[in-house]
């Protein structure tokens, strides 16, 4: 399994059979309602062909419009998994796409990959957090949520989890971001939304198994 950092909370994650695409910001919109982005816009994103696309909640810089008319119109045949708040504006974009609305405790299979829905505690009331199940292994990706003990049934065996440490717009700051990844016992946590909005110092994240990705490096699990 091979993941790639977009920015932000953006994640490509690409097995042998499936390209996921998680929360693609490659715009300036947040300019509008926060600040400009500090990380510019590799050229090799609008590049990426994405067999499913997953948004975890309405706000600009997860579900930007400007990012996802690229990939997701009339030229394109795309599953997209997103919550109520979401898949109500998603048929705007032209297109054959199969646009699915999901919510805590779905289940969805493509191919190699499994992904499993779970909630999310954040001002949108409907986001969610996804794990990705391919290649013997779980990748929970939180989407933005602060960190609440309800959620930890939901987390069973996971191996790697990428979540929020910027502590602001309701998420966790770096220090909850460091018990929820001991709470759910990750063999690796890997922080994000730090450097695109902010000038947040990722390694302000502690947790023991910590990795800090480098925005379009790709990185193996």
């Amino acid at each position: 399994m091979r993941l790639t950092w977009l920015g932000q909370a953006g994640y490509k994650i690409e097995t042998g059979k499936t390209t996921l695409l998680i929360d693609p910001y490659f715009s300036d919109s947040a300019a509008s309602v926060a600040c400009h982005r500090k990380q510019p816009v590799d050229r090799s994103v609008w590049e990426i062909e994405p067999d499913i696309i997953l948004i975890t909640h309405d706000h600009i810089d997860h579900n930007d419009k400007e990012t996802l008319k690229h990939f997701i119109n009339e030229n394109t045949s795309r599953t997209v998994l997103s919550p109520k708040s979401v898949r109500k504006g998603l048929s705007e974009y032209k297109g054959n796409h199969n646009l699915v609305e999901v919510s805590d405790g779905v289940v969805w299979t493509n191919d190699d990959v499994v992904i499993k829905t779970v909630s999310a505690r954040h001002s949108d009331e409907f986001a969610v957090g996804f794990i990705i199940e391919t290649e013997g292994k779980k990748v929970y990706h939180t989407g933005d949520t602060l960190y609440c003990p309800y959620m930890l049934k939901e987390i069973l065996n996971v191996d790697v989890v990428i979540l929020p440490i910027n502590g602001r717009g309701n998420n966790m700051n770096a220090e909850d971001a460091r018990k929820f990844a001991a709470d759910i016992d990750a063999s690796l946590a890997i922080p994000m939304h730090f450097g695109m909005l902010d000038d947040i110092d990722p390694h302000i994240f502690t947790y023991k198994n910590t990795y800090i990705p480098e925005i379009y490096r790709e990185f193996e699990l």
